[in-house]
């Protein structure tokens, strides 16, 4: 039972954090997550895998949630989104394919120096210059090939990745949290399915996993994610988002560091 109001205070927490920046969370849900299968005494070989597997599986509730809070309110650009998803597929594929062949630790170490370099670039504030007219569909394609690569392969909605993309094309910054969070559930979807393909039959995994996807981190995560992220939504649009991404780089740079150093 601990164990399960672990994974319930963990969702709700990244829920909100997912409908507020628009990202999807696995951030925070990779780094504890390795921690708490660690503490389990699972396979060390598979824990990494295991980890950003789960946290891409339960991006989906909680991207499926916030993007109904944001479409309420008029903000996602669905005009771009359906230019972005083709390359997104394509890479989330990819970057789930790529982690297969990676080691546990390298993998770990990775994520930790991304990790670091957005908690950075979130206390820095260093937003891209606007004003450059929206590309072409095999722009916006190619881009969100990278996105969703680079997402899968960490375990992330790529709301970190997809919000400076959008905005350096001029999109308004909650047009593009918004937006970012849309992008999240086809990053997601891909990815959940190449972690599941990859890890199946892997006889370290265990029990009630299915590839590297472990069911119970994922129903307390995404149920407790799906009822918060909605929360995170409508105060995207009544707070001052600046103090909530300082707070979120603070928390990022720790978890970085724990990641690459623990």
């Amino acid at each position: 039972m601990g164990e399960i109001a672990t994974y319930l205070a963990l969702g709700a927490f990244t829920g909100v954090i997912a409908g507020l920046l628009g990202v999807g969370g696995g951030l925070i849900i990779v780094p504890v997550l390795v921690w708490l299968f660690t503490r389990q005494q699972m396979d060390p070989s598979v824990i990494t895998h295991l980890a950003i597997g789960t946290s891409l599986a339960t991006i989906i509730p909680t991207a499926i949630a916030s993007t109904r809070a944001h479409h309420r309110h008029g903000a996602v650009r669905w005009d771009v989104l359906r230019r972005l998803i083709p390359g997104i597929i394509l890479g989330a594929l990819a970057g789930a394919t790529l982690a297969e062949f990676m080691s546990a630790g390298l993998l770990r170490q990775v994520f930790g120096v991304f990790e670091i370099l957005v908690a950075l670039y979130l206390l820095l504030n260093l937003p891209p210059k606007v004003g450059r007219p929206l590309p072409g569909t095999a722009v916006l394609s190619t881009g969100g090939g990278v996105i969703g690569g680079v997402s899968a392969l960490l375990g992330i909605g790529g709301g970190t990745l997809t919000v400076p993309f959008l905005v350096w094309f001029n999109v308004h910054l909650r047009q593009a949290i918004a937006t970012a969070a849309a992008a999240g559930l086809p990053i997601a979807l891909a990815g959940t399915a190449g972690f599941i393909i990859h890890g199946w039959g892997n006889l370290a995994l265990p029990a009630f996993s299915s590839g590297y996807v472990y069911w119970p981190a994922f129903a307390g995560i995404a149920l407790a994610s799906y009822v918060t992220a909605r929360w995170g939504a409508w105060l995207t649009h009544h707070l001052p988002v600046i103090l909530i991404r300082r707070f979120f780089a603070v928390l990022l740079l720790l978890l970085g560091l724990h990641m690459l150093l623990g």
